[in-house]
């Protein structure tokens, strides 16, 4: 880890400046809907699935333009790219919060999931492959260490901002934060080199964090290795998405009292962090792609024990810490396995192909889950669900490294 200046100064600053927007981002644009969405459609008189299904649409459009944004961060940096995501984001939030109808609701999601694309994860990992190169695995991890904490930021965040200015208000305030607050940081904040540049300024220093001394053999960006990553982590992006629509309702349904399933809720997000402090501490030589396996290995021997053992509170809060610790692994692992496996030439407009399919699924999963449930039964939805991770650690066994 480099010293605590190198975050104030030099390319260590695109941490620093992304952590923050990424908290700012995350909370803005991904989580509130979880509250926020009841109280649309009780406003507007919809169903809340009509209300939610916005959402889903946001995140659909960021699958189809993800490809675009991670080639113009390629080609012109996150500095130009990620200010206009935020301010996207402001509009689209301000859209919301004014919307009159059905149309205008949707068309405000519409330029949401631009804005998510353009302002979450993938945009900035691909800002830091293109600062840093091949050296991008620990920036990229450190980054996840403070963007784990958006959830816990943001969901205490928009309650309070509901109950004094309501849902309307709510969004004001977060449009405001993105358009006053995050844009101006990723634009005259982040740093604008990209890695050939400083490595030529400084040929005689080795970088702080370079872990190798020799470049690693890569697969090509396409055939069967690029196959199995995107199906791996679309095949993945169901889990998170249908899990977090559902979980809590189905242990609720389960029989687990209100208060035992917050609590056993609140378990998801420290068990996320601690798993990017262990990597970022123990884990950082590791391949990637042992990374990824291992994590998703962990979340299909936590449905296994879900579906097979007798259900119980300490089983319920047992499966919450494991699916934590898989997810905050899941998450450095989706930036570091393709810039392991297919260097950091084109990195950005690798993520946005990557990123796409991971997008269109997770806007497809909470309707897919939510549908399994009423028309089967919350078992098979569990199922379902476990049988996407098991998938998703196929395609990784799968995934030959080159010689």
């Amino acid at each position: 880890m480099p010293a605590l200046r190198e975050f104030l100064v030099g390319p260590w600053r695109a941490v620093s400046v992304l952590g923050i927007t990424e908290i700012l981002s995350w909370g803005a644009l991904f989580y509130p809907p979880v509250l926020t969405v009841p109280l649309i459609a009780a406003d507007h008189g919809w169903s809340k699935a009509f209300a939610m299904g916005g959402f889903s649409v946001g995140l659909f459009v960021g699958g189809l333009v993800s490809r675009q944004v991670g080639g113009l961060i390629d080609r012109f940096g996150g500095h130009v790219v990620m200010p206009g995501g935020s301010l996207i984001g402001a509009v689209g939030l301000l859209g919301l919060a004014l919307a009159p109808g059905a149309y205008s609701y949707y068309a405000a999601w519409m330029a949401i999931g631009v804005a998510m694309a353009a302002s979450l994860y993938d945009p900035a990992f691909s800002t830091l492959g293109r600062i840093f190169g091949g050296q991008a695995r620990i920036p990229i991890s450190t980054l996840t260490l403070a963007g784990g904490f958006a959830s816990t930021v943001s969901w205490p965040t928009t309650q309070i901002l509901i109950d004094h200015v309501g849902w309307r208000g709510a969004y004001l305030v977060y449009a405001a934060l993105l358009g006053l607050v995050a844009a101006p940081l990723l634009a005259f904040a982040l740093p604008r080199q990209r890695a050939r540049a400083a490595a030529d300024e400084k040929p005689h220093r080795q970088s702080s964090f370079s872990a190798e001394s020799k470049p690693a053999a890569l697969l090509p960006a396409h055939g069967l290795g690029f196959l199995l990553v995107a199906t791996a982590f679309s095949s993945y992006a169901f889990v998170p998405s249908a899990l977090s629509a559902q979980l809590l309702a189905i242990f609720e349904r389960f029989g687990l009292t209100p208060a035992t399933v917050v609590v056993i809720g609140m378990l998801f997000g420290p068990a996320q962090v601690l798993a990017r402090v262990c990597e970022l501490s123990f884990a950082r030589r590791t391949h990637p792609l042992w990374i990824a396996r291992f994590s998703v290995g962990l979340l299909v021997a936590a449905f296994v024990l879900l579906l097979l053992l007798r259900f119980s509170a300490p089983l319920a809060a047992c499966f919450a810490v494991m699916y934590g610790v898989a997810n905050g692994l899941m998450t450095i692992a989706r930036g570091t396995v393709p810039l392991s496996l297919f260097g950091a030439d084109g990195y950005g407009r690798l993520m946005g192909r990557i990123g796409g399919p991971f997008l269109v699924v997770q806007a497809g999963a909470p309707v897919c889950m939510s549908y399994i449930a009423e028309r089967a039964s919350d078992t098979a939805a569990l199922g379902v669900a476990g049988a996407f991770a098991a998938a998703a650690l196929l395609c990784f066994a799968a995934i030959r490294r080159p010689a």
